[in-house]
């Protein structure tokens, strides 16, 4: 045997002596299946291996909220991902020569209402709310200023928690972070209705409109312990306004504001003729779009699914079943309705908004309802956002050119007004303090479509009047829409300082339809 293989052998039997050996000397802590780690021995006790009943006890009230505040917090990671979706949906759906300045809107509203909701918007939403049962019972928040009318109380806005200062709690750090992405979605909506004529300066200030009283106050009303959670409580009509995952709180109160903000600054250059037919202005990246609505169908699973607010409510099966459900059906619904009567076509873009569409509308019903009300929700939304989106257009003459309007504000209505009728009444007992479970119209309870009609109304009343002030405010300080020439010639360079696409040469003139 030659020296060189009597080398080898001899290392290869060292190797297999130490790895045998250090796994027969480390048998008894070695673990591979799992089974015999996480003992009596890892309880927190002061006397180790040796717990009270006191002390398991505990432990098992830590382990419960800590695995509530990780999936809180993880599904909160998952909402603010959407902000990249949202980001490549709208800058997809528009022209190249303002890429730049749509995607900056969008990874800027993430930043400014923040520090917007921070400040004041997280105190007036949730300043109020009371104890965080899921999140360990914390009750430090309960300042909500109230009046009384007629014998009713009617909580209006929280009063603590500004700053985050004097809620130093591990519970509301965690809300915070979850109901700030959620505010952030709402925020981002009218950057696509208000796109490639919106001056950046007035976006900047939009944005801390909406972080700190635009969103929060009506926020507060429905999540925040504010009148329209109590309309069970104060006036019978089932559990209240109930909004799962914020079909009303945050999408119709988007499309409120992208509709009212669409109205306000007009319609792009060569959008509408002289006899008010529409012209199509179309995207300059249908697969940037395409992905972009995948990361947003991917970050609906936190926010929905999040919206329980703990891991530990196995209701979470059915709400990410039925989130799922209802984008395909409102994809295809969309696709067909296109494709058969319509344009003859499928058209990607309808195809987009039918998902989201879906999604939407499934958001304020997806823990109450049936999967098979689910699919039909989906199915109506797909429909109706096309629906609209044709009579927004050619009707209302309004110009939003990613369709938030008809996905985000019809459909957010949509969706309340499904839970007022198809709610069936196996889950939510004890919601907004009524006893009974949720229960719609077609499973015997009326006043729970009352009460959401009365919120749907609350929301395009308050937003729409306020939205309305704000924009008009930023019109005469600062102004809205930039200068026409810099419109045609796009605003990535005279509003952003630099190209979406750097290097490549765009036939600007050729992306503005001339109006006749």
């Amino acid at each position: 045997m030659s020296k060189k293989l009597l080398i080898i052998l001899s290392g290869v039997f060292l190797t297999l002596c130490i790895v045998v050996g250090g796994d027969a000397y480390a048998l008894k802590s070695l673990d591979p299946s799992g089974a015999t780690t996480g003992l009596t021995v890892d309880v927190t006790a002061a006397t180790a291996g040796s717990p009270t009943a006191t002390e398991i006890t505990d432990q098992i009230g830590k382990n419960k909220v800590s695995i509530n505040m990780m999936w809180v917090l993880i599904t909160g990671f998952l909402v603010m991902f959407m902000q990249a979706g949202f980001a490549m949906v709208e800058a997809g759906l528009t022209r190249a020569k303002n890429a730049a300045h749509t995607m900056s809107m969008n990874m800027m509203i993430y930043p400014i209402g923040m520090l917007a909701f921070f400040i004041c918007g997280f105190g007036i939403m949730f300043g109020g709310v009371g104890p965080l049962a899921t999140l360990g019972g914390y009750d430090g928040l309960n300042q909500e200023f109230a009046i009384s009318l007629f014998g009713h109380t009617f909580g209006l806005f929280g009063t603590k928690g500004f700053f985050l200062s004097g809620v130093y709690d591990v519970s509301v750090f965690a809300l915070f972070l979850f109901q700030m992405v959620f505010m952030d979605t709402t925020a981002t909506i009218p950057t696509g209705s208000m796109a490639e004529r919106w001056k950046f300066s007035s976006f900047v200030a939009y944005g801390f409109f909406v972080g700190t009283i635009l969103y929060p106050v009506y926020g507060n009303w429905v999540w925040g312990g504010g009148w329209l959670s109590q309309l069970g409580n104060q006036f019978g009509l089932g559990n209240g306004h109930v909004d799962f995952a914020g079909s009303s709180v945050v999408h119709l109160t988007g499309g409120v504001l992208a509709l009212v903000g669409a109205i306000v600054i007009g319609p792009r250059i060569g959008k509408f003729n002289k006899d008010g037919s529409p012209n199509a202005i179309p995207g300059h990246n249908i697969p940037m779009a395409i992905v972009g609505t995948f990361i947003l169908a991917f970050g609906w699973f936190g926010f929905n699914p999040g919206s329980t607010l703990a891991g530990t409510d196995l209701r979470m099966s059915i709400v990410a079943v039925n989130t799922m459900i209802a984008s395909a059906t409102g994809a295809i619904g969309a696709m067909l309705y296109m494709w058969w009567f319509k344009t003859k076509k499928p058209d990607p873009t309808m195809m987009i908004n039918g998902l989201l569409a879906g999604l939407v509308a499934i958001t304020a019903p997806c823990a109450f309802v049936t999967v098979q009300v689910a699919a039909l929700i989906g199915l109506i939304a797909g429909i109706l956002v096309i629906e609209a989106a044709f009579f927004i257009e050619k009707v209302l003459k309004i110009d939003d050119p990613v369709g938030a309007v008809a996905v985000h504000g019809v459909n957010g209505a949509w969706g309340c007004i499904a839970l007022g009728l198809f709610a069936d009444g196996t889950y939510g007992a004890g919601l907004n303090g009524v006893a009974g479970p949720v229960t719609g119209l077609f499973y015997g309870n009326p006043g729970q479509l009352y009460a959401e009609l009365i919120g749907i109304s609350a929301n395009i009343i308050y937003i729409g009047a306020l939205g309305w002030v704000v924009f008009k405010l930023i019109d005469l300080v600062i102004g809205n829409r930039v200068k026409p020439e810099d419109e045609l010639d796009g605003l990535d360079i005279p509003e952003m300082g630099v190209e979406g696409y750097c290097g490549i040469r765009l036939d600007k003139n050729s992306e503005t339809p001339l109006s006749k």
